[in-house]
């Protein structure tokens, strides 16, 4: 089931997938109408010529002319997509190129135009006349160019669709919109209380005392999404611990360790093939990340753009701040949400010993990079801050808060350190202030998650 539902979301993902549905759905259309055309008196015709008043050889040009120029639209509209793809990636960031073969719309709007050309072929055969026995499926051809008036709005709404969709802003909406949709999945709305610190102690050491054997990866790939429950089980099948060795969105290469398992009896685990096979099917690994159970891949979608737009090459400045506020956003989200702790028991013993983020990987994920891009950039060193103070009122945790500190603190180095007038530094220092006020000057005491 795990694999079949990774399967069915990079299916669903691509763009070849809803215009072969709908080219099948045009193919049913059309006999199911010339199945209705034959099966009914046709008497009726005359008294619409203006609906029905083409013969076989004007119904054959006209569904000639439609499959004709329903193909070329096709090859325009796929020109434009790829021409789209390209533009995106250069600009941004080919990290977003997946949100546009997941575009609802663009697959819609291919698959529409393809599927006019299979059913005006498919109707195109059964019109017979002259010697060849007089056969018109009026209503089947009636359809045709019904189909053929509504293209002319379906191109103009693609043209539009298109417009909008390169727009930096929009393709910054969109990779928040679905950042936050895994946010409200995958983390829990309440903040909760953190692990008790003397239980995570005592687990850390049962841990810390058992010979691990490392499990070989069988390829290579992206940590795309991982049963837990499966593993759970194996782990309590073999009577001991699995412990991950790379988190959601990890890379792994083949052969190497993709996890640990061990006995609490200290006895030896054999690694057999089949073992070795059945850890491995509890992970999906892919070519790239993916955002089902990956928050942090969104994060870096926007991180990548801001970055793109920082680059001397096109030294876009507004682009970043406009992410630096999305990405504000996310991690406001993410302030107050309960983070899962790393391990999974029985009830009894630690079973499963995950890698799992945290606010300050996240926070450190969304802002590092961005500040060391950002020698001398005033503006975005402003903006930085008041991502912080942001994200400090949505969140009463004093290890957050820690994080949100540090941050801070670097932010104001770096200004110090990069920004060539006064004046610029006396607004630095101001904003930081302002920020520090809103998660607390601080005691300085180093605390983990």
């Amino acid at each position: 089931m795990h694999r079949l539902r990774a399967l069915w979301q990079n299916v669903n993902a691509s763009l070849w997938f809803v215009p072969t549905l709908m080219v099948a759905g045009a193919i049913g259309l059309a006999f199911a109408l010339v199945f209705l055309d034959a099966g009914i008196r046709h008497d009726w015709v005359p008294d619409y010529p203006l609906l029905f008043g083409a013969g076989s050889d004007g119904a054959r040009g006209m569904l000639t002319a439609i499959a004709g120029s329903m193909v070329t639209v096709a090859a325009l509209i796929f020109s434009l997509t790829l021409s789209t793809l390209a533009q995106v990636s250069s600009q941004y960031t080919s990290r977003v190129l997946r949100n546009f073969m997941r575009d609802r719309a663009n697959q819609l709007v291919l698959g529409f135009f393809v599927s006019i050309f299979v059913y005006c072929l498919i109707v195109l055969r059964t019109i017979r006349g002259g010697d060849e026995g007089r056969f018109i499926p009026s209503l089947a051809v009636l359809m045709g160019l019904v189909l053929a008036l509504v293209s002319i709005g379906v191109l103009i709404f693609f043209i539009h669709h298109m417009a909008t969709a390169i727009q930096a802003s929009t393709i910054i909406r969109h990779a928040t919109e679905e950042t936050q949709a895994a946010i409200t999945r995958l983390f829990p709305e309440e903040f909760g209380e953190e692990a008790d610190p003397a239980q995570a102690q005592e687990l850390l050491r049962q841990a810390g005392q058992l010979h691990w054997q490392p499990v070989p990866a069988g390829a290579t790939g992206y940590v795309q999404s991982l049963n837990e429950e499966a593993l759970l089980a194996l782990a309590c099948q073999l009577g001991g611990v699995v412990r991950l060795e790379h988190g959601m969105g990890g890379f792994v290469a083949q052969g190497a360790a993709l996890a640990s398992v061990a006995r609490y009896e200290q006895l030896p685990i054999t690694l057999t093939e089949e073992l070795i096979q059945q850890l491995n099917n509890c992970f999906s690994l892919g070519s790239q990340r993916t955002i089902e159970q990956d928050a942090g891949f969104g994060l870096r979608q926007l991180v990548d753009i801001a970055l793109k737009a920082l680059s001397p090459g096109i030294n876009d400045t507004t682009t970043a701040i406009i992410g630096i506020d999305h990405l504000s956003a996310l991690l406001a989200q993410l302030a107050d949400r309960r983070f899962e702790q790393p391990w999974r028991t029985d009830h009894e013993r630690v079973r499963v010993i995950a890698v799992r983020p945290t606010f300050g990987g996240y926070l450190a994920t969304a802002f590092d990079q961005i500040r060391g891009s950002a020698d001398g950039n005033a503006a975005v060193y402003l903006r930085l801050l008041t991502a912080l103070a942001t994200i400090g009122q949505r969140t009463q945790a004093p290890v957050r808060h820690q994080a949100l500190r540090q941050q801070a603190d670097l932010i104001a180095e770096a200004a110090r350190r990069t920004l060539p007038t006064g004046y610029e530094r006396e607004q630095v220092r101001q904003r930081l202030a302002e920020a520090e006020a809103a998660f607390g000057a601080g005691d300085g005491t180093e605390k983990k998650e």
